[in-house]
């Protein structure tokens, strides 16, 4: 793995990790070596990778079982052939928010958003970048309208 792809994975790790470790870069590097001795060929994955993105949901969502002040949901945008579609988004994102709704502090993870809207098959297209961007948008805006005013919510997108 180039050294740009480890620190790529590195700043994944810190930022979604960040509310539980303080971003203490020493230990996003553990929880790296952890994800990385748990899954097959780990060295080449990179955060964009959903086997790596997942291992580092699962790992997150325990540690989240662990301590009942923070909660946590993740949810992956390409599971389903409609993710990317505006409508869809929102109902999986409100599906997390109300899952999140009692906890005074909660993170979000969204996966493979640009893939939901541009699949490796395809080019991105003017109007595909111009839809993306209204759902980011579109998903921060919610967030940020649905959420408790003293709540602190961290939306994270892979």
């Amino acid at each position: 793995m180039t050294r740009t792809a480890q620190l790529h994975r590195l700043h994944f790790l810190n930022a979604l990790f960040a509310p539980l470790t303080g971003h203490d870069l020493y230990l996003a590097a553990q929880i790296d070596a952890a994800i990385t001795s748990s899954l097959d060929e780990a060295q080449e994955r990179t955060p964009t990778d959903p086997a790596f993105a997942s291992a580092a949901a699962q790992l997150f969502a325990q540690l989240c079982d662990a301590q009942p002040q923070h909660g946590f949901f993740h949810w992956d945008a390409a599971a389903d052939d409609t993710g990317g579609t505006p409508l869809f988004a929102r109902a999986g994102l409100m599906q997390g928010l109300k899952q999140l709704a009692t906890f005074p502090e909660a993170t979000l993870l969204v996966t493979n958003l640009r893939a939901a809207h541009c699949p490796e098959s395809k080019r991105w297209t003017e109007r595909r970048r111009r839809d993306y961007d209204e759902t980011l948008e579109l998903l921060r805006e919610l967030t940020a309208s649905r959420t408790r005013r003293h709540a602190n919510v961290n939306l994270l997108f892979l």
